[in-house]
């Protein structure tokens, strides 16, 4: 669970065995000489609005109808992420909900007539449960409680339950329940569960007597597979063990005696394994050093998949078993992920759901049919007039973090057209977390910068996901040291290529990002032209009082406790370095944000302005942790885009046809 933005020793009584072995780990092609970063020479490059950018559309969750002729997901086609449904073999999309809030997490009944969903008010993360009818839209709200959140939606395969993750508003974990649809009669599933623990991701058997789950801490750094019976009880322990790792589940069999596990328990990487319900052995079928995620089983049990995420780049991948043997999906390269609710195989298991994007292709839902061999494109979120072609892939660099300890990745973006002439402007753009990672994959705000004319370079500083256990963990009770130097490494290496301005470099960032962006304005303050910070916390003390529970169990686990670390946590509070900010900054908040509060941000500002410095402050008063209602996204990213013209103007370089 990241904490920002919704793995040791083996204990001698988990046996592993290894049958496939690094089907997948292909070793990237990355730039670490800047001098070779080149620009792209194309001169009918359209300009880009943020309106008209804004226009291609955003597809999330989707599930398969029980007859495999549709499929449901959700897209904000509206402005609103909302329900629509497709028929499978592509065509015209019907919009099945209408609302102005978010939907999420969707999952069609086996019965065919409900489909779940979870949906917050105004971004502030309080789910409710919910159904809507698959053939007229009527909604039910299963929960209806304001300050309890429920999360996900497991149906039981009579179609007749819906197991979910449950925590009251003022409670610091989750516990897992299941709901009776028609008398709406709810079973605890777990209780009394220690409060740094969380249950979570929970799932059928397919007889319906049992449901595995996974239980976490609250650093995301160490969790077990668990099962209980699905009318509750005593629960079991499947993957016990000694020291710091991480085991995961995704998918049971259809025979119920094996679970689908992700784990980093055999070298220290998330890899894929089949966990034995009743030996609690292990069979690793991947032992590679990148990140692989487990997916799910076919409906006959002969197949599995997994997906491999490789330096940003994923691909999927679909497993024999009786063979053991594993070959990629033949599908375009890019993000590549699984789709579906339950699973991603059809349920004749004729067709796989997954989605596809990438730098110049927006998220779209595709399928694959097994038989032919073929993808179908089933939905087109390329709208508006935008064309991929004007978009800009990036280069992949590796560079060496100051300490000599790591090797750091980004993704650098260059303007069309643009002269190595140093007299460019360039933006760090930093992610959020710090437990996840910069991919390749389709960002609005980053073509529309670059097709404005800026460089872009996003690191994966220490810390981001992606690249083992022990980078991961390598910010714990450092967070804004070591990682604040590898993102003000990513600043001097894009200087060194030959096109940047010195004086022309802006870093921005959201929630964990937008505190590094903090940070980086705060401690090495001759560095920057300007800074966009984006739902950013400040203040290390005000952030622990005032945040959800659940996440300041993650804070006090990852940095510290603010009695026992006073110290470290103020010189890590950018809040007490304002006096050294130089740059102008631009702040964007929510209103209903849990997770990095409002006042966060409007405690820089005020603080800025009593010393007579720049800072604009926006605040999104009907928004939570990101911007979710497309007009506010476009409000947001044009005063982003003009702030940054204003006080690091890019270059003229004839990066779209206005220029």
């Amino acid at each position: 669970m990241n904490h920002r933005f919704s793995i040791g020793t083996a204990a001698l009584i988990l046996i592993a065995t290894t049958i496939a072995v690094s089907q997948s780990a292909v070793q990237s092609n990355a730039i670490t000489d800047p001098a070779q970063i080149t620009a792209k020479q194309k001169f009918d490059i359209q300009p880009f609005t943020i309106e008209k950018l804004y226009m291609t559309r955003n597809v999330g969750d989707s599930s398969w109808s029980p007859d495999d002729k549709q499929i449901a997901f959700v897209t904000n086609i509206t402005g609103r992420n909302n329900i629509w449904v497709v028929p499978s073999q592509s065509g015209w999309p019907t919009q099945l909900t209408v609302s102005n809030q978010r939907q999420a997490n969707i999952a069609w009944s086996p019965k065919g007539r409900w489909i779940a969903y979870n949906s917050d008010y105004d971004g502030n993360e309080q789910w409710d449960l919910f159904l809507v009818s698959a053939n007229n839209g009527q909604v039910v709200n299963l929960t209806n409680t304001p300050e309890v959140s429920e999360e996900g939606t497991a149906w039981s395969p009579d179609g007749e339950k819906l197991a979910y993750s449950v925590k009251p508003k003022s409670a610091p974990n989750y516990e897992l329940d299941a709901i009776e649809v028609l008398t709406k009669r709810v079973t605890p599933l777990t209780s009394n569960t220690p409060a740094q623990l969380s249950n979570v991701n929970p799932i059928w058997s397919k007889d319906g007597k049992w449901i595995v789950f996974t239980q976490q801490d609250a650093a995301g750094k160490d969790s077990n597979v668990f099962i209980v019976s699905s009318a509750g009880g005593r629960v079991t322990n499947l993957t016990p063990h000694k020291g710091e790792q991480n085991f995961l589940a995704t998918a049971i069999s259809p025979d119920g005696k094996t679970v689908l596990i992700t784990s980093n328990a055999e070298n220290g990487y998330a890899n894929a394994g089949l966990l034995n319900i009743a030996s609690k052995k292990i069979t690793w079928l991947t032992t590679d050093k990148w990140e692989v995620s487990s997916g799910q089983f076919s409906p006959d049990g002969k197949r599995l998949t997994w997906s491999a995420n490789i330096d940003g780049n994923q691909d999927i991948y679909i497993y024999d078993v009786a063979m053991r043997r594993a070959q990629a999906l033949a599908v375009a390269k890019g993000i590549n992920s699984l789709g579906g609710s339950e699973t991603a195989f059809s349920h004749d298991g004729a067709r796989l759901l997954y989605t596809h994007n990438g730098p110049n292709a927006p998220n779209d839902i595709w399928t694959y049919d097994f038989a032919a061999q073929k993808p179908l494109q089933v939905t087109h979120s390329l709208v508006g007039g935008v064309r991929g072609e004007d978009m800009v892939e990036p280069f992949l660099v590796h560079y060496p973090s100051k300490d000599g300890k790591w090797q750091i990745s980004a993704f650098v973006y260059v303007p069309y057209n643009a002269e190595k002439n140093g007299q460019n402007a360039a933006i760090v753009y930093i992610h959020g977390g710090p437990t996840s990672q910069t991919i390749n994959t389709f960002s609005h705000n980053i073509q529309y910068l670059v097709n404005q004319g800026y460089f872009v370079i996003a690191p994966n500083y220490r810390g981001s996901s992606g690249y083992g256990k022990e980078f991961e963990d390598a910010n714990l009770h450092d967070m804004g040291g070591g990682d604040l130097q590898d993102v003000i490494s990513a600043a001097e290496w894009i200087k060194k290529t030959g096109f940047i301005d010195p004086k022309k470099v802006a870093v921005m960032g959201g929630s964990y990002g937008g505190y590094l962006t903090m940070m980086a304005v705060t401690k090495a303050p001759d560095l920057w032209a300007a800074g966009v910070p984006i739902v950013p916390f400040v203040n290390w003390f005000t952030e622990i009082e005032n945040e959800d529970p659940l996440l300041r169990q993650y804070d006090l686990a990852t940095m510290g406790d603010p009695m026992k670390d006073k110290a470290l946590l103020q010189e890590r509070s950018p809040i007490n370095f304002v006096d050294q900010i130089k740059a102008p900054l631009l702040l964007l908040a929510g209103g209903n944000d849990p997770r990095c509060p409002k006042t966060e941000a409007e405690q820089v500002a005020s603080a800025i302005k009593k010393r007579n410095g720049v800072a604009e402050l926006k605040v999104y008063e009907n928004e939570g942790h990101g911007f979710a209602k497309t007009e506010n996204q476009i409000d947001a990213y044009t005063r982003v885009a003009d702030f940054l013209k204003k006080y690091a103007e890019p270059a003229k370089c004839g990066c779209n046809l206005e220029q």
